[in-house]
């Protein structure tokens, strides 16, 4: 593998399409663990993702020759105080959206930090105190799949990623 930056990037949003892939199957899949293959997949492709992400942003901060080009995370290269010294165009598209959390990198950024967060039950209200404390349950019912993020979902950001590394390596070419 060559030694650019760009190389890193592809090789994860490669890396994010296989997992999707893998995904995919296990979706399909009637095997006993199906459930804990979804969500490995799942995690598997936000790995990829979010190391796309800082991908990009070493490209962008590499050909710029930002002090941050060695950042370990994403997020110190999408703070807005970056921008304060020199304006970067490409830098700036993807601060603005990692900042509102209603874009496809807003909510992929939420999503990968999600999966550092410890696990928690689900809150439930206080039942009525005139009810029965011993409560009749059915084995044979199935639980409610977790709903997570759909595999469209992160196909459409792999997508995103990528072309916006397209566009942006076509806009930082020297001529």
């Amino acid at each position: 593998m060559a030694q650019e930056l760009y190389t890193r990037t592809n090789q994860k949003i490669f890396f994010a399409g296989l997992a999707l892939e893998t995904l995919g199957k296990a979706e399909q899949g009637q095997a006993m663990n199906a459930q804990a293959q979804i969500q490995a997949g799942r995690e598997t492709v936000l790995f990829h993702l979010y190391g796309a992400l800082l991908g990009l942003c070493h490209e962008i901060a590499g050909y710029y020759r930002l002090p941050q080009a060695g950042a370990p995370r994403a997020e110190l290269l999408l703070a807005p105080e970056v921008l304060e010294s020199v304006a970067i165009p490409e830098l700036g598209e993807l601060i603005e959206l990692a900042q509102n959390r209603h874009t496809w990198l807003g909510q992929l950024l939420v999503a990968y930090a999600a999966l550092f967060e410890p696990p928690r039950a689900p809150v439930k209200p206080k039942g009525d105190v005139t009810q029965p404390i011993i409560q009749a349950v059915n084995l044979d019912d199935e639980p409610e799949p977790e709903q997570g993020l759909t595999r469209d979902e992160l196909e459409s950001w792999r997508q995103s990623i990528k072309s916006l590394a397209v566009r942006f390596r076509q806009g930082m070419n020297e001529f």
